[in-house]
């Protein structure tokens, strides 16, 4: 068998992806309809849509009386549809281009299949072997249109292709698109093996000196008619559209052009013979005219080829490789001489004859080598961004984010660089206005975007920038500089003294502030503040910069700090400490604080015991992030400071909220529950809210194990939340007289705000502790009298079944909490089966039934090895399992729902019944009939389909339902067996569409 052959063969076998539309197709059988159709001014359906209709309906397969699937028919009616096909083809003149740009592979390998065969190619034939010069026209036209699509088919794979964006998951569209894909591959698998005999094919093409002829519409209908009627017209040299030598030669040089510089990136010699193509078809054109061309050129591609095969291509005359720069650059590339390549990318900054493209495209280059290793390339991919970025200044396009990233940390070498580019880049005497101007704003706004004053000294000091910007343009600058940071005090009279700054002591004075900001040295900041007061007595350096921040509480007292020195010291090194801890910086910011630590420790016991807190603060958020993220406990030292901390009782000693929050997380996330409970002093509980709501917690978390009459500090931490979640009403009278209610939010019955509840308990992250709260949050919002749907959590019954005054509670804030905590708690283990289930009731109780299905379905996946194990009872409970069929329900699902319907303890026959009566399903429908292992539901589908006449889907339950495994006689291990192996391909199908 032929290649072409089994193409065809593997192109009949498919099945059709979108349904006929019979009422045309009656119609246009009709005969002359077709004709008059495409005479119309705007066709519906289209010709392209009538030959994809028409070939799926000849491809369609049949099924005999043993129910067996076999190949598409020869009849009448299958000839007639693909005569159909072609005409179509013939009346838009067989042009590729506009075939390939509607067609799919598949149905156009089909199509030229057809054409081949009504052309009397002989079957079983390689074209290689056939000489096209002894063949009629029209069967010499029709190979070489084949072979033709075939080389550009090939080109066209090895483009990238933007992915069409998902629809809706549906199972059957989304096997439809595999099988046509996997088809794709296996013709464009045939096509590659066979292209080095379609290339000698079109070589052998471009040797024929003769017009040559293509089928049309006529020519078609006479070979449709009976073998007697025809009188060997569509042989001869006249029949069909003519096509020139010239246009065959010229249509064939191009695509041999494209697949010969396709398989050049493997093989760069082929390059000249692509090279030779493509100016050959430039020759023809002109010769020619593209408006006589019967097929049409893409000219700005074959520009494009023509460009890259001149610098990919060698070449004898070296005058001409050197006067491009894409040659040049090219052998930069090539040979490494990279310092060249910029001199090239600065001339061309004057020319500006390389596109903004190719220049990016070099950088990118450049940078992908020196991703991988090649450090030296790290000065030339600055340099070629710098040309880059000088260029697209002067043609006003936006500063790439390489420049700027690459700008992060400027030196004075970088900038010598990019005033010499800038100065290279630009005549000034033959230069525009406009020109200048971009320049003029591109130095002023790099001046403004660079902290470093000798820096900036630097550009306003260059030839370039006093050229271009005027004396009151300076003068504005320095004023904006100013505004920036006010205590550099710039001079601006005379103008000569603008660049003369880094003479003057206020230039010095900012110098220092500038590393008194960058510095983390603890010594080094100690060297500098002695510097600055040294240089002058009126300032307070602890306000250089606004970044600098210290809790109120703190604030007041080092500022009542007498000595100047001491209390800025003071004051940065803490600022200091509590930023490098809030970025995670915790070496550097425990230098700052033992710093600051020994300097207070001499003259003031308040802020000793400051620091000392602080770096009990500092070490617990160290361990949580180093050893503690391991699971590995924290050292005993660390927990004694700990209740240290908590049981302190120093006066007037100022404290942070936030170190009693973090001390009893930290207690409760290394489950030093015995402390909590029994050990920590009354007086702490009474007066520390963070202390009593850890002792709540702690015990709660104690007694779970035990039976429920000894609860009772589940009662004590219920009242709790209850009362923090209250609203306190209050009663004002208005201006007409009537009395309206207000509900505040925040209430100050509580022991402390909601707010602040939240932000202690995202703190946790001991799964015990945090499954508590959740169940008594969850159990709080299903209290309310509007409920519709309950929310189920783990260790729910342990919490009283109502509330005095349920008016009192804000349950908008209660509903708002629960979502708050559940996604924080997934952030910590993202795999707890309850957890998940909460979150997908969440959403089922918001109406979200797509997303509560991903959650129902993520939370029996984690528990059961995605599905190969059986999911346990207690995870799938039957509400849960009816809350899936009541999402796949109003997600239009139904035979998902009929399926589900098994998953009960007792089968739900009546949702599952009315479920599969329904004809406007959203899944994939008999598709899903292998999943079903009740038989009674299997016997109600084959009964189903009968009535409705629909002997397809009627088969398909036939066979499901007589599958050995499912018979009633089989031992009940065996049926279990069946059913369990279902519910595992049934619910990995549907984790594959929701997730």
């Amino acid at each position: 068998m032929s290649a072409e052959a089994a193409d065809r063969e593997a192109a009949t076998s498919s099945r059709p992806c979108t349904p006929p539309q019979t009422s045309w197709f009656e119609f246009l059988l009709e005969e002359g309809l077709l004709e008059q159709h495409l005479q119309k001014p705007s066709p519906d359906p289209p010709p392209v849509q009538l030959i994809v209709q028409f070939l799926e309906q000849a491809s369609k397969p049949s099924v005999n009386e043993q129910n067996q699937v076999q190949p598409p028919p020869d009849n009448k009616r299958n000839r007639i549809l693909k005569l159909l096909a072609l005409k179509v083809a013939a009346h838009l003149k067989w042009d590729l281009d506009v075939l390939e740009k509607s067609l799919s592979v598949p149905v156009l390998n089909m199509l030229l299949n057809e054409l081949l065969c009504i052309s009397k190619v002989p079957p079983g034939t390689k074209h290689v072997d056939v000489d096209l010069s002894s063949l009629p026209p029209t069967t010499a036209m029709a190979i070489l249109l084949y072979n033709r699509w075939a080389i550009r088919t090939i080109v066209q794979s090895s483009f990238p292709v933007k992915q069409p964006k998902p629809g809706p998951p549906q199972l059957n569209v989304m096997n439809q698109m595999q099988q046509e894909k996997e088809l794709t591959e296996n013709i464009l698998k045939v096509l590659k093996e066979q292209a080095a005999d379609s290339i000698l094919v079109l070589e052998g093409a471009l040797k024929l000196n003769k017009d040559l002829y293509v089928h049309t519409i006529r020519t078609l209908d006479l070979l449709a008619m009976e073998p007697g009627m025809v009188n060997g017209e569509t042989e001869s040299s006249t029949a069909g559209l003519k096509i020139t030598a010239e246009e065959i030669q010229c249509q064939v040089c191009y695509d041999l052009g494209a697949i010969y510089f396709q398989q050049g990136a493997t093989n760069p010699a082929l390059h000249e013979n692509a090279k030779e193509k493509f100016f050959k078809t430039k020759e023809l054109i002109a010769k020619i005219g593209s408006s006589s061309l019967h097929f049409t050129i893409d000219e700005e591609r074959l520009a494009g080829y023509c460009q890259a095969c001149g610098v990919l291509a060698s070449s004898s005359d070296d005058s001409s490789q050197q006067a491009s720069p894409y040659s040049q650059i090219h052998n930069c590339m090539k040979s490494g001489k990279y310092q060249d390549l910029v001199k090239i990318f600065l001339e061309d900054n004057l020319t500006l004859s390389l596109p903004f493209q190719f220049r990016q495209s070099v950088l990118r280059e450049l940078f992908q080598k020196a991703q991988q290793g090649n450090d030296a390339l790290d000065e030339v991919c600055f340099k070629v961004c710098v040309c880059n970025t000088v260029c697209d200044v002067l043609q006003g396009r936006t500063i790439d984010i390489q420049f700027c990233q690459m700008f992060l940390k400027p030196s004075k070498e970088k900038i010598d660089f990019l005033l010499e580019v800038c100065s290279r880049s630009i005549n000034l005497e033959n230069a525009s206005e406009a020109l200048k101007r971009k320049m003029a704003a591109f130095l002023k706004n790099l001046c403004l975007g660079l902290e470093d004053l000798q820096l900036v000294f630097m550009i306003s000091s260059h030839e370039l920038f006093i050229k271009l910007l005027k004396d009151d343009e300076r003068k504005l600058l320095v004023d904006q500089m100013r505004k920036r940071s006010p205590r550099i005090n710039l001079c601006t009279k005379p103008v000569t003294s603008f660049y003369d700054i880094p003479a003057s002591a206020s230039v010095s004075i900012g110098q220092l502030e500038h590393q008194l900001i960058l510095s983390v040295d603890p010594w080094r900041i100690r060297q500098i503040l002695i510097e600055l007061h040294g240089m002058t007595s009126e300032r307070q350096f602890w306000t250089v910069s606004n970044k600098w921040e210290v809790p109120n509480v703190y604030g007041n007292v080092i500022l009542g700090i007498k000595d100047n020195l001491t209390r800025d010291l003071v004051y940065i090194l803490m600022a200091k400490g509590l930023h490098c801890c809030a970025v995670k910086d915790f070496v550097h910011a425990k230098q700052l604080f033992a710093a600051c630590l020994e300097l207070v420790t001499e003259f003031s016991p308040k802020l000793r015991q400051v620091m000392l807190n602080e770096m009990l603060l500092l070490d617990i958020y160290t361990h949580e992030a180093g050893a503690g993220v391991s699971g590995e406990r924290p050292p005993s030292d660390l927990i004694s400071r700990v209740r240290g901390y908590l049981e302190m009782r120093v006066p007037d000693i100022p404290l942070r909220q936030v170190i009693a929050e973090e001390c009893v997380a930290f207690l409760l996330n290394w489950r030093e529950n015995e402390y909590l409970t029994m050990q920590v002093p009354l007086p702490l509980v009474q007066t520390n809210p963070y202390v009593k709501l850890g002792q709540l917690l702690a015990a709660t978390c104690k007694e779970l194990p035990g039976p429920k009459e000894s609860r009772r500090t589940a009662k004590d931490l219920w009242e709790v939340v209850v009362q923090i979640c209250s609203v306190s009403n209050q009663h004002k009278r208005g201006n007409d007289g009537r009395v309206s209610l207000i509900k505040h939010r925040e209430s100050t019955l509580g022991i402390m705000y909601r707010s602040e509840l939240l932000s202690f308990l995202k703190k946790l992250r001991e799964p015990l502790v945090l499954t508590t709260i959740l169940s008594l949050f969850v159990k709080l919002h299903n209290v309310r009298e509007d409920i519709v749907n309950d929310i189920a959590a783990e260790h729910i019954s342990i919490w009283p079944s109502s509330i005095p005054n349920l008016q009192s509670v804000d349950f908008e804030a209660v509903a708002v909490t629960v979502k708050e905590l559940v996604s924080y708690a997934l952030t910590i283990n993202a795999n707890n089966h309850f957890w998940l289930i909460i979150q997908a009731d969440i959403y089922f109780a918001t109406n979200q039934y797509s997303a509560a299905l991903h959650y129902y379905l993520q939370a029996g996946a984690v528990c059961s090895d995605f599905f190969n194990k059986m999911v346990p009872p207690d995870v799938y409970t039957d509400q849960v399992i009816k809350r899936m069929i009541k999402c796949c329900s109003l997600l239009n699902c139904h035979t998902q729902v009929a399926i589900l319907c098994q998953f009960l303890r007792e089968v739900d026959y009546k949702t599952a019944f009315k479920a599969l009566q329904e004809q406007n399903s959203h899944d994939a429908m008999d598709s899903y009939y292998e999943y079903i292992w009740d038989v009674t539901i299997l016997e109600y589908l084959t009964y189903l389909h009968h009535k409705r006449g629909e002997t397809d889907k009627r088969q398909i339950a036939i066979k499901a339902i007589g599958q050995t495994e499912l018979n009633a006689s089989n031992p009940e291990e065996v049926l279990q067996l069946a059913a369990q192996r279902r519910k595992k391909k049934f619910l990995q199908a549907m984790a594959k569409l929701y997730f």
